[in-house]
């Protein structure tokens, strides 16, 4: 139960290992997609990483993890070095755009040593801008 699990989640989401992941994480995982739903288990986790892997090329840069041990809960900053594959429902058309976003996570370990909940963050209104930009 330490950073390390934190630390190797994120590499295994850089090496595209994402078998690995769902290995990192409990049978009830509770994930809260930045401006999503809550998703519940492993299975919704799984497909979340499908459309993930589908319609988008990301790259975890420049993390950092917090941890509070006593409470089994940890929080990462980072960016994501990103590029935009295949349009999802209610936003932008993709067209292989760029982006490069600011990220925190948080996240909580059960006494098994699996990550047990999984929440994210970053200013979607950004990252929409990035990737549609205004034109005037």
């Amino acid at each position: 139960m330490s950073k390390q699990l934190i630390e190797k989640y994120y590499d295994s989401f850089n090496q595209g290992r994402y078998e690995e992941m769902i290995n990192l994480v409990s049978d009830d995982i509770l994930h809260e997609v930045n401006e999503g739903d809550t998703q519940h288990g492993k299975s919704l986790f799984k497909a979340f990483l499908g459309v993930m892997d589908e319609c988008y090329e990301e790259q975890v840069k420049n993390l950092v993890v917090f941890s509070s041990t006593q409470h089994n809960r940890f929080a990462a900053e980072f960016n994501i070095d990103g590029r935009y594959k295949k349009s999802q429902p209610g936003l932008p058309e993709a067209h292989g755009q760029k982006y490069f976003i600011n990220v925190g996570a948080f996240f909580e370990i059960n006494p098994l040593g699996k990550i047990c909940r999984i929440t994210n963050y970053y200013n979607l209104n950004n990252w929409i801008n990035t990737v549609q930009p205004n034109t005037f």
